[in-house]
């Protein structure tokens, strides 16, 4: 009886320390505009193990972290997971080579250029049972998170327009960078923006790019979307100077409206006709708690592969942004 009694108990702690021990992960490029920060929380989480990174330039590898082959990271024992944070034209292939070589895969934004470079992604990942989570870190801004919850519960009403809004001022030398794809600014932040709107109201019905160029680079572009009973826009430019405190997600309906600006740090006011759900009727700021990119991703992302949790993105979910973001962009 003690007997059977201890080892039950010691299957026990065995499950606990391999669910709450951290998780090998690698990191394929580290070129993405992202890749710092992305590395910074990695590194700094109890939840992951670091185990080597593999980026071709000296200048961009962090130190104190071992240096693999792209061979070595694809087939290393203890990594389960690999970041792509290559440079964007590179995600497609990236992707698709972590997948299949059977890791679990955080594949950064945009993750490809095409709808057939996602799906084959995609199509790996399904047939292999592998979790895939790209690279939208707003999908787990809190303020976000509340204006969706808003929305789809109904207590905003019923929702006639949207509008999402994230400009930058681009500096000179990065234009010939962004002017790579034929969507530009708008390929760089539309599915930010676009990805809020598609939980809200779903597939659009029409999707009309409006894009403008100057020179080499469409730097000024908006997206109008339509939906049975609402309209939204997305606007994205890289010429409006202090570009973050304007950078704005609106959410309108009937019984009230549900904004989220400045994005970072988050700030919410949610002004209602009626009281619904938690929120009284009137004008209201929601606190917000801090919030640092990609923390949230990643701890997700780690309760998935611990079995504790699914990942609140499907397949199908990647897959509609992708085609939405594409149409934005003039490139589908």
């Amino acid at each position: 009886m003690l007997r059977r009694k201890f080892i039950t108990l010691a299957a026990g702690a065995a499950q606990i320390a391999r669910a709450s021990a951290p998780i090998g992960i690698g990191v394929l490029g580290l070129r993405h505009s992202h890749a710092t920060t992305v590395f910074q929380v990695i590194r700094s989480s109890v939840d992951w193990n670091v185990v080597g990174v593999c980026e071709p330039n000296p200048a961009r590898r962090p130190s104190g972290v071992q240096v693999l082959s792209r061979e070595e990271l694809l087939s290393h024992p203890e990594i389960r997971v690999i970041a792509v944070e290559s440079d964007v034209p590179e995600h497609a292939a990236d992707g698709l080579a972590v997948v299949n070589a059977g890791k679990h895969l955080h594949l950064e934004k945009a993750p490809a250029d095409t709808m057939a470079g996602l799906q084959r992604i995609v199509d790996v990942a399904r047939e292999k049972k592998l979790t895939l989570q790209t690279g939208y870190m707003w999908r787990y801004h809190p303020g976000f998170a509340k204006v969706v919850e808003a929305a789809r519960e109904g207590w905003l009403g019923s929702i006639y327009q949207v509008r999402a809004s994230m400009h930058n001022q681009l500096p000179a030398d990065q234009r010939s960078e962004w002017a790579r794809f034929p969507g530009g600014v708008m390929y760089e932040f539309g599915g930010h923006m676009a990805d809020p709107l598609l939980r809200i109201l779903g597939r659009p019905t029409k999707v009309t790019p409006y894009l403008r160029r100057s020179g080499d680079l469409v730097d000024n572009a908006m997206a109008m979307l339509e939906w049975k009973g609402a309209i939204g826009v997305i606007q994205a430019s890289n010429i409006q100077p202090n570009s973050g405190k304007h950078r704005a997600l609106e959410v309108y309906g009937s019984n009230g409206t549900a904004i989220v600006s400045p994005i970072e740090p988050p700030s919410l006011v949610i002004d209602l006709e009626k009281p619904a759900g938690p929120y009284m009727a009137g004008f209201q700021t929601i606190p917000m708690p801090p919030y640092k990119r990609f923390e949230a991703d990643f701890a997700e992302l780690a309760a998935v592969l611990r079995g504790q949790r699914k990942l609140s993105v499907s397949y199908e979910d990647d897959l509609l942004l992708q085609d939405v973001l594409l149409r934005c962009c003039g490139m589908a």
